[in-house]
C-alpha cells in the first residue's frame, strides 16, 4: 500500500443501514488505506453485520453505548483517524446514497494542498436536479442561502450535503466536542471551518436515492436551523469583524444598523402620529425619517459586497503541514 493510500481514512457513521452497509464498504475502493464504521447506538446492530460479515482488514469498528447524531459519530471516527496519522478524512453516509467511485475527487484537492475541506454539491448539473424529491431540492435551497450568511462561504450550495473530506492538520484545530452532533452537524462545520478561515471548495456529484428511509423531517427540523443560522451569524460577524479584526466593513455594519434603526423608529413614530390625529407629516419629518434608512441600506449593502469577497482562498492545511515540518526539523537539530 502506497504512502497517499494509507494516509485516506473514511468515516462512515451507522444508524439503520444495516442491509446497505456493507455493500458500501466492498464499493471503496484501494486508494482508501483505513475504514472506520461507527456504529452509532443503532437498532439494526449495523456494527455487529460488519463485524460479522466483512472481512476487509481496512476496517474498524466503534461503537457508542448511546445514540449521539451524526455529528457525535463522525466526530469519533475523526478522533480515531487522527490517532491513526490520517492525512486526509473523508465522511461518507452508510445508507449507500454516495457513491465511494467519486472519492478521489474529493481527497484531491486536499492531499494537493490546493483546500482544507471539500463537499459534495448535488446542484451542479441541472439535469440531475429533476431526481431530486421537491420538498428536498426546496428546503435545500432555502438552508443553502441561510448557510451563506451564517458561514460567510458565499461561493458554496447544497451545505447539508454529507459527502465531505478534511485535511487531517485543520480537523486537528476545530473544537470536536462542541460541533453540532445531530442534523445540523454539516453547517455547523462549515460555520466552524469559516471561523479559522478554511478554504471549502465544493465537489460536483449526483447524488443516488434508493430505499433507504430519511429520518429527517423538515417541518421539525426548520425552527431549529432557523435559530441556530441566526445564532452562527451573529458569533461569526462578531469574531470576524470585531473580536478578531476591525475594518471599513465593521464601521459600516455599525453606522449602517444605527442608521436603519433611527430612521424606522423615527418615521415609525410619526406614522403613528399622523394616523392617530389625522395630521399629515412635514416634509422635514419624512426626509429626516427616509434620508438614514436610505444612507444605513447602502451602507449595509456595502458591508455585504466586503463580506462576499472575503470568502478564504489561502489553504490552511498548507501552512500548516510547514509548521509541522519545520517544527520537526527543529527538534532533529
Amino acid at each position: 500500500m502506497s504512502r497517499a493510500e494509507e494516509s485516506i481514512a473514511v468515516v462512515i457513521p451507522c444508524y439503520r443501514v444495516a442491509t446497505q452497509i456493507l455493500g458500501l464498504i466492498a464499493a471503496i475502493g484501494p486508494e482508501v488505506g483505513r475504514i472506520i464504521v461507527v456504529d452509532d447506538a443503532c437498532p439494526e446492530g449495523s456494527g455487529k453485520v460488519v463485524q460479522a460479515g466483512c472481512a476487509d482488514p481496512r476496517v474498524v469498528v466503534l461503537f457508542h453505548d448511546v445514540n449521539l447524531g451524526v455529528g457525535g459519530a463522525v466526530m469519533t471516527g475523526y478522533r480515531h483517524a487522527l490517532a491513526a496519522g490520517a492525512r486526509v478524512i473523508v465522511k461518507l453516509d452508510g445508507d449507500g446514497q454516495m457513491d465511494p467511485a467519486l472519492l478521489p475527487r474529493f481527497t484531491a484537492p486536499l492531499l494537493a494542498g490546493e483546500a482544507d475541506y471539500t463537499k459534495g454539491n448535488r446542484f451542479h448539473d441541472l439535469r440531475h436536479i429533476r431526481r431530486m424529491p421537491a420538498l428536498r431540492l426546496c428546503g435545500n435551497a432555502v438552508l443553502s442561502f441561510l448557510n451563506k450568511f451564517s458561514t460567510g462561504y458565499w461561493d458554496i450550495f447544497d451545505p447539508t450535503n454529507g459527502y465531505t473530506a478534511i485535511a487531517a492538520p485543520v480537523a486537528a484545530m476545530l473544537p470536536l466536542d462542541r460541533v453540532s452532533q445531530r442534523y445540523f452537524f454539516e453547517s455547523d462545520m462549515l460555520f466552524r471551518l469559516g471561523t479559522f478561515r478554511a478554504v471549502v471548495r465544493d465537489i460536483p456529484m449526483d447524488a443516488r436515492y434508493g430505499d433507504e428511509t430519511s429520518s429527517l423531517r423538515i417541518g421539525r427540523v426548520l425552527p431549529e436551523f432557523l435559530r441556530k443560522h441566526l445564532r452562527n451569524t451573529c458569533k461569526r460577524i462578531v469574531y470576524n469583524y470585531f473580536l478578531r479584526d476591525m475594518s471599513v466593513a465593521s464601521l459600516e455594519l455599525l453606522v449602517g444598523v444605527a442608521l436603519m434603526t433611527f430612521g424606522g423608529l423615527y418615521g415609525g413614530w410619526h406614522w403613528w402620529l399622523s394616523v392617530s390625529t389625522g395630521q399629515t407629516a412635514a416634509t422635514g419629518v419624512i426626509m429626516l425619517a427616509a434620508m438614514p434608512v436610505l444612507i444605513g441600506l447602502q451602507l449595509l449593502l456595502a458591508f455585504l459586497a466586503y463580506d462576499i469577497a472575503g470568502v478564504p482562498r489561502h489553504p490552511l492545511a498548507k501552512t500548516l503541514a510547514g509548521l509541522g515540518d519545520a517544527s520537526a526539523a527543529r527538534v532533529s537539530e
